[in-house]
């Protein structure tokens, strides 16, 4: 026979809650760090499915006939509570993670790259005027560069 704190306690709904706590926040917090996970939030999703699943499961347990009915409000709230957190992390992450503003100094695709200098691998300063005016080492005035191919590279080594 079932005790009544165990009756009265359905962990699945608040399992859930915990869960769509636990995505909305570890997305910012911890998986933001690496690329594989921060280009395209598929672990946070991932827990959100897994929230979805025990929701799922507690809301049918809430509304089974035998169940009080602070049971029912309770999960009810719960469930709630976690599909506005979903709904709030798949807005923040597809919609209004777009509405960036667009860079009006950035050169656009196909025009000619403004003169600048960084510091290459060894700490020496390089301009790009530079990189287009002199020779390749070991080849003549003729086959002086053309262009130059230049990447950013959002990580650290």
């Amino acid at each position: 026979m079932k005790t009544e704190i165990s009756r009265g306690f359905n962990w699945p709904v608040w399992t859930g809650l915990l869960l769509s706590l636990i995505a909305l926040l570890s997305y910012p917090f911890v998986f933001i760090r690496w690329p594989i996970t921060r280009d395209f939030p598929w672990a946070p999703l991932l827990l959100f499915g897994m929230a979805a699943a025990f929701l799922v499961v507690g809301i049918r347990r809430a509304f089974a006939g035998d169940r009080p009915r602070r049971s029912k409000v309770a999960g009810s709230i719960a469930a709630t509570l976690s599909v506005l957190i979903f709904a709030f992390f798949i807005f923040a992450a597809f919609i209004a993670a777009r509405w960036l503003p667009a860079a009006r100094g950035a050169p656009q695709v196909g025009q000619r790259a403004p003169d600048f200098s960084l510091s290459d691998t060894n700490g020496k300063t390089v301009e790009l005027s530079e990189l287009l005016t002199t020779p390749i080492k070991g080849k003549t005035t003729a086959t002086n560069p053309r262009a130059v191919l230049l990447i950013f590279y959002r990580g650290y080594w």
